[in-house]
Formats: C-alpha cells, sequence, structure tokens
C-alpha cells in the first residue's frame, strides 16, 4: 500500500512536488467555455490577405486577440486589418515580402511597439507554382525554398524574441508535407521541413514555455489553390468524391484548429500536427466513386 505524504487539497501549493511523478501539481479548474477565450492575447498572422490567413486573422480578433497581419497582397491586407479593428481589436499592419527579412524585422519592431510582445504566431504565408522538379530554374528552386521554409524560421526566431511570458507558434503546413506531391516536389519538401521543424522547436522552446504545431490543411478552397489546380489538372473529375467527409472544407475550419490551438484549451499540446482535411490523410490512397459508397485503391 502506498505511503500517505499527507492531506490532499483541491488547491495545493505550486511549491509542492507530487512525489510519484517528481512535478509540480497543476492545480487545474475543470474546464470552460471561458478556456478558450483570447482577450489580452496579442497575435501574429503572415500572408492574412486572403484565404486560410484572412479567416484565421480575423477569428482570432473575435476570440478577442489583438492581431497584426501581414501580406504582400497591399489592399487586401489593409481591409483585413480594418475588419479586426471593426471588431474592436488592435491592429498592426504591414505590406511586406516576408521573405525580406529587413522589411521583417522593420515591421516586427512596430508590432512590438504596439502590443508590447506577441503571445501567438501563426505562419501562414507560403506557396507555389506547379512544374516537375527536375524542370524547376535554380532561381525557382531557391523562391520556393525561401518563401516556405526560411522565412517560417526567420519569422519564428523573431517573434520568439517577444514572448515575454511563454506563447504559442502555429505552422500552417499542407497534406503536401506527409506525402509525395509531383509538380509540386520542392514546395512539398519544404512543407515537411517545417513539420520537422515544428517538433524540433517544440522540444527546444519547452523550457521557455513556447509550444509550437502544426496546422495541415487539405482540399480548402482559396483563390491561390484554385489557381494552382487549373495549372496541374491534378484533382480527379467530378466521377469521384474530392475526400471521404461529405462536405466541402472552408477556410474557417483551418481557423478553427488554430484558435485552439493558440487557446489555454490546448495547454499540454506541443510538438503535433492538426490535419484539417476531410480525411485525406487517413485515406491513404483510398477513394470512392460520388455514385458508390464502395472505397477503391
Amino acid at each position: 500500500m502506498p505511503a500517505t505524504v499527507g492531506p490532499v487539497s483541491d488547491n495545493p501549493s505550486p511549491d509542492v512536488v507530487d512525489r510519484s511523478t517528481g512535478r509540480k501539481p497543476t492545480g487545474r479548474a475543470p474546464l470552460v467555455p471561458g478556456d478558450i477565450d483570447l482577450t489580452g492575447r496579442r497575435a501574429l498572422v503572415t500572408g492574412a490577405g486572403r484565404g486560410i490567413g484572412r479567416a484565421t486573422a480575423l477569428a482570432l480578433a473575435r476570440f478577442g486577440a489583438d492581431v497584426a497581419v501581414c501580406d504582400r497582397l497591399d489592399d487586401d491586407v489593409k481591409l483585413t486589418g480594418a475588419e479586426i479593428e471593426s471588431l474592436g481589436r488592435r491592429s498592426c499592419v504591414g505590406v511586406l515580402d516576408v521573405r525580406n527579412s529587413s522589411d521583417l524585422a522593420e515591421w516586427l519592431k512596430q508590432v512590438g511597439d504596439r502590443f508590447g510582445g506577441i503571445d501567438i504566431v501563426v505562419n501562414n504565408a507560403g506557396g507555389g507554382f506547379f512544374a516537375p522538379t527536375t524542370e524547376v530554374s535554380p532561381g525557382g528552386r531557391e523562391a520556393l525554398i525561401a518563401e516556405n521554409f526560411t522565412q517560417v524560421l526567420d519569422v519564428t526566431v523573431r517573434c520568439v524574441e517577444l514572448m515575454d511570458n511563454g506563447g504559442s507558434v502555429i505552422n500552417i503546413t499542407s497534406i503536401e508535407g506527409h506525402r509525395a506531391g509531383p509538380g509540386f516536389g520542392i514546395y512539398s519538401a519544404m512543407k515537411a521541413a517545417v513539420e520537422n521543424l515544428t517538433r524540433t522547436m517544440a522540444l527546444e522552446l519547452s523550457s521557455a514555455k513556447v509550444r509550437v504545431n502544426s496546422v495541415a490543411p487539405d482540399m480548402i478552397p482559396t483563390p491561390g489553390d484554385a489557381e494552382l489546380m487549373a495549372d496541374s489538372s491534378a484533382v480527379a473529375d467530378s466521377n469521384w468524391e474530392m475526400t471521404p467527409w461529405p462536405e466541402e472544407g472552408h477556410p474557417d475550419d483551418v481557423a478553427a484548429a488554430v484558435v485552439w490551438l493558440a487557446s489555454p484549451m490546448a495547454r499540454f499540446v506541443t510538438g503535433t500536427t492538426v490535419h484539417v482535411d476531410g480525411g485525406t490523410s487517413a485515406a491513404s490512397g483510398w477513394k470512392r466513386r460520388s455514385s458508390s459508397e464502395a472505397w477503391v485503391l
């Protein structure tokens, strides 16, 4: 029979260490709806002019966060910033290419001055084009690596310096980081690299209480993806279901995962990936015709 080490308390002292685990007890209260509230948090979203980035920035603001946003799309990102402020939250808009390190540093200084720090970082900016890997020019390779990996690392390192009381870093990757990507080889490889970076930085930043996670979307209709689908002809014809889930995805589905990961509800979640893809990663090649319930390979 285990020895009794003392009276049990609903609110143990933060200095008491559990002898069975060697850790301090959390003394947490039961979950309540307010645990997903982001009021008072300071967020930053890259690539927030449209699509997933825009939906994410607005969702964070609706849940209470002040949100800094940047994009190369001047009018679009300014509109996102205006909508954030219309929700009663503060914003700090940057019109820039995140691959330009000096422009990024200048904008982050503005964000730090306005917000006093950062609690949530969403690395959403990225992109690619369709071309067989061996046909991508040296300049194209460099651009794809910079846009989908180098700038993610640069943004993260710079933003962690502005996290004065822990935080949450959320990298928007892709299902292509978890499977082959014919016609998108370098893009897919960089998304896989960010997935690996996510896990490594989750360990390295844990002592600073900075959580690092990824969200991997697929089949989320956005203006950019529509252009890529048209260029690549990679999507099956209408005889086949697009995803195992019978409804179409939406940028807000990705935003919902980000809000959860950014909130106290996900306090014990780090170094992992949330797949927002209607089940395509689980399907692993299995598919079904629109006219049938049978799954085939």
